[in-house]
């Protein structure tokens, strides 16, 4: 029988993997009875032509159904396109997930070159190495940064780096250029990344290494992974500048102040708290 396919979000068709949907699930924290569970579920339902995007909402409606935490992480991509409709908070996301991976960060920062002044959204240091990063944000899925994306950056970290390098103190350090993006990159984008030196940093690239692999590393989550939070509300907390569960789990006050009463402040904090592994008060 021939397999059946599926639509991806850029309209591209490729073949149903199981296999895929279970290394999903189990980096979500599911267990493999409830895996089983729910891969037999979706193999019930598949046709073909079906989206990527349905089978992940029926996967999604059935794990939630065992636990808020592993349906809280296996929404990390979803919640990642949520973080918009600006890029400031997947630039404050990645500033504080390179903190919490031992760099020293800072966001927004104007910095002079050798013709130009540039603002960069995140600057890193570790281990005499200094680093300019762009962050690329997309707010739906197909989306992915073409080879314009890098040959930009490049020109850009080149006019730093001739000013860096002739700072004091900057004598030994390495300068290295990046690029983040909570989509993918095309194959050109890579290739030319690669070939030049730049840093590529995707969802899923480099392999094993990629944003979903550091942010499973560090146990960070965005607050656009709760499901018991509006719209509405998650817009009110993005732009007080509330962008992780953690910060709700240390500061349960942060939910009062968008108008919510106990009985939901509790839902939420309980996801949240869930989310983050924490042990409940």
């Amino acid at each position: 029988m021939a397999p059946i396919t599926v639509t991806k979000a850029s309209g591209e068709k490729e073949p149903f993997d199981e296999n895929k949907l279970r290394r999903s699930l189990k980096s979500a924290g599911a267990d493999q009875q409830i895996i089983d569970r729910i891969a037999n579920a979706i193999s019930e339902i598949l046709y073909n032509g079906i989206s990527t995007k349905e089978i992940y909402k029926r996967a999604f409606r059935l794990l939630r159904k065992h636990s808020n935490r592993s349906a809280g992480r296996y929404k990390l991509k979803e919640a990642l396109l949520e973080l918009g409709p600006t890029g400031y908070p997947f630039e404050k996301f990645v500033g504080e997930l390179l903190t919490r991976l031992g760099y020293h960060t800072e966001t927004g920062i104007i910095v002079e070159g050798n013709c130009v002044s540039h603002e960069i959204d995140v600057i890193a240091e570790k281990d005499e190495k200094h680093f300019i990063i762009e962050c690329k944000f997309h707010n739906r899925k197909g989306h992915t940064c073409n080879v314009k994306v890098p040959l930009y950056i490049q020109s850009r970290f080149q006019d730093v780096e001739r000013n860096w390098s002739n700072q004091p103190g900057h004598e030994d350090k390495q300068h290295q250029g990046w690029v983040v993006t909570n989509t993918r990159f095309t194959k050109d984008a890579l290739q030319y990344g690669n070939c030049i030196g730049l840093k590529l940093l995707s969802w899923d690239y480099p392999q094993d290494n990629g944003l979903k692999d550091l942010i499973s590393q560090v146990n960070l989550h965005p607050i656009t992974c709760l499901s018991t939070l509006s719209k509405k509300n998650k817009q009110q907390l993005l732009q007080q500048d509330i962008i992780f569960c953690q910060q709700l789990c240390e500061n349960d006050k942060i939910l009062t102040s968008i108008g919510l009463d106990n009985r939901k402040k509790n839902q939420v904090l309980k996801e949240a708290q869930d989310i983050c592994n924490v042990n409940k008060y």
